[in-house]
């Protein structure tokens, strides 16, 4: 319970900074160019954000309870045996990383209107978050070669259990980030890119601080 708390308290931090980054410099008395307008939220509270920030929220949630059930497994019985961590997590991780890097090149792209970095950096995340894709179904397949099945004990249930359940959240990144390209390539400009582009980095970040805390779990335990 100890490690969901914080995990929770960590992520919530990083999306009230993320926000509050957006509006600490929002003068209202220039944003409310009427008194019908003196209500609403922040000029860069957009619904996008507001949108990502709560399904970031509740993606966190998930991923702590199911860190924190992995731990209290572990602790109940005899019949938890590690699994040993394939070699190959160690590649994922690294086009995790550089994919977080390319899109946050794209990010910074679009801010300063650069088209052609944009689309540099929109392809290179995507291609190193398909290789680690396809990468973990490898590292599943060695295993299941190995002899290391899911029903074996809890350890291995775990193991895919939470390694699969990232992947799915990356594979729903990448339909976001299908739909950001494909807009690319049909002529929008860098400008109006922007949003989409700050969305798709934003949860390529929050993914690879996810990935860490679970590579470093299934190491050390």
């Amino acid at each position: 319970m100890t490690v969901t708390l914080v995990f929770l308290a960590v992520m919530m931090a990083l999306f009230g900074g993320w926000l509050f980054s957006h509006s600490i410099n929002v003068r209202p008395w220039e944003a409310q160019a009427a008194g019908a307008q003196s209500s609403q939220l922040p000029p860069a509270a957009t619904a996008p954000r507001v949108g990502l920030a709560v399904f970031l929220a509740v993606a966190s949630s998930l991923f702590a309870l199911t860190i924190s059930a992995y731990l209290m497994r572990q602790e109940m019985g005899h019949d938890w045996r590690p699994l040993t961590v394939p070699g190959l997590l160690w590649w994922n991780s690294a086009c995790l990383v550089l994919g977080s890097v390319a899109l946050q090149a794209a990010w910074n792209a679009a801010r300063h209107g650069r088209a052609l970095q944009l689309r540099r950096g929109l392809l290179l995340g995507g291609g190193f978050t398909i290789s680690f894709i396809l990468s973990q179904a490898l590292a599943w397949w060695q295993l299941q070669h190995r002899g290391v099945y899911l029903s074996a004990n809890p350890a291995n249930a775990f193991f895919f259990l939470l390694t699969a359940l990232h992947a799915l959240h990356l594979l729903g990144g990448l339909f976001a980030w299908s739909r950001s390209l494909f807009r690319l390539q049909r002529g929008a400009t860098p400008r109006a890119m922007l949003p989409s582009v700050e969305l798709c980095a934003l949860y390529w970040h929050f993914l690879l601080v996810v990935w860490v805390i679970l590579f470093a779990l299934l190491l050390t335990t």
